[in-house]
């Protein structure tokens, strides 16, 4: 009986090695690499290209911004393991933070403060309708586009390391806005309400 609580106790443990090891993007162990010059400017370069209304000085901005402060995430955050792995030491307690909502709330709290004149920034989620794991992000797109016209800024999916692209070319996640997800979550709840009420 004792070996069975014992085993009990390590499966947890057993299950965080195991997705680390079956993981294509293990991080290393002094976390996650910054981004570079090239990297920077890559990004700069696709936001600019939003639309000729862009500023280019406010993209160079937001790029170097983004970059920075997920660098500046990942240290905080005590990243050091792919993203499903630290998402549970995260909810064990064990790290401060840096599930996917993290990462959204506060890049998109940092790049706010910078009060962009030819810039929006928009929040999204992906898998709110299905049951993989649920996922947010912040989406930075030319003033007065919507979301679906942006970029992906996630810093979550390759733990620490940050992905950017176009809202409609992501191959990973289909986006939604968060407040439609939000909308559909609460008519779902009523829906449930009334037939709970019936019952």
């Amino acid at each position: 009986m004792k070996t069975l609580r014992k085993l009990a106790c390590l499966l947890p443990l057993l299950a965080l090695f195991a997705l680390g090891a079956c993981s294509s993007n293990v991080v290393a162990t002094k976390g996650p690499p910054p981004g570079g010059p090239a990297d920077i400017a890559a990004l700069t370069q696709a936001i600019r290209a939003l639309g000729p209304e862009v500023d280019p000085e406010e993209a160079a901005r937001a790029a170097r911004i983004t970059y920075e402060h997920t660098h500046e995430l990942a240290i905080a955050y005590e990243i050091t393991d792919p993203p499903l792995i630290h998402n549970t030491k995260v909810n064990m307690g064990i790290k401060p933070r840096g599930l996917c909502k993290d990462w959204a709330d506060d890049i998109e709290a940092r790049l706010a403060l910078e009060n962009f004149q030819t810039l929006d920034l928009h929040r999204a989620i992906a898998n709110a309708d299905n049951l993989r794991i649920e996922h947010s992000t912040t989406i930075v797109s030319r003033r007065g586009d919507g979301p679906y016209d942006g970029i992906v800024v996630d810093p979550w999916r390759n733990g620490g390391v940050l992905y950017w692209g176009k809202v409609l070319e992501d191959e990973k996640y289909k986006w939604v806005p968060r407040q439609e997800v939000f909308a559909m979550k609460r008519a779902r709840s009523e829906r449930q309400g009334r037939f709970g009420a019936m019952n």
